[in-house]
């Protein structure tokens, strides 16, 4: 029995796979809008009933593609990065560099989200999602400077993070990497120096 099963999960997981990075090919080249269920089962070349199996509704094939996307693109690895630092102030501009690691490689998908979420339910979902994790991070962070003395004396914890989670813009990073034509290892070098002037507190 077992030597049925394994091809059928294999299977299975093809077609998953298939079925995100349709979703994400849709986005990327078409936009929000036109990735549709029906749009994203041709895409993937599977049937309607196929892609219903794997995901129950375009919320759920959508919320189920932000995570793809930090697995297809090993951003938990950029993040581990952030973590593993010995200090919080190195944690910070690692944070920086993470955002330039990472966020040029998903900027087409979140962009096309950003601009589809006021009148798009499932693209808000995706960006409440994505929002509420950058949240959290900024608040470990600035929690982490606040605790080994560092945080300067003009923040609290609650409004660095806001702030930092503010400075996370894909508008910024567009402006920047896009139309001004930086690189990502200039723009990760210039906003670690804007996140360790804005936030760390001189040790003296």
């Amino acid at each position: 029995m077992a030597a049925i099963d394994r091809p059928q999960n294999a299977r299975s997981r093809r077609t998953r796979e298939a079925l995100l990075t349709a979703a994400r090919k849709l986005i990327e080249e078409e936009g929000f809008e036109a990735t549709t269920m029906a749009a994203v089962a041709e895409r993937a070349g599977v049937s309607h009933r196929a892609l219903y199996l794997h995901f129950a509704s375009r919320g759920d094939l959508l919320t189920t593609l932000y995570g793809h996307l930090g697995a297809a693109e090993d951003l938990r690895a950029s993040l581990d990065r952030v973590w593993s630092r010995p200090d919080a102030v190195s944690a910070l501009e690692e944070w920086a560099h993470h955002m330039a690691r990472a966020h040029p490689r998903i900027m087409a998908v979140s962009l096309a989200v950003e601009r589809a979420c006021r009148t798009d339910p499932d693209a808000a979902q995706m960006r409440g999602v994505t929002m509420r994790n950058w949240h959290l991070g900024c608040t470990r962070l600035m929690a982490w400077l606040a605790d080994e003395g560092r945080l300067a004396g003009a923040w609290t914890v609650e409004t660095a993070a806001d702030m930092l989670w503010g400075l996370m813009s894909w508008d910024l990073l567009e402006r920047l990497i896009v139309e001004k034509g930086w690189s990502p290892e200039r723009y990760g070098d210039h906003l670690a120096g804007l996140f360790r002037a804005t936030f760390v507190a001189d040790p003296r």
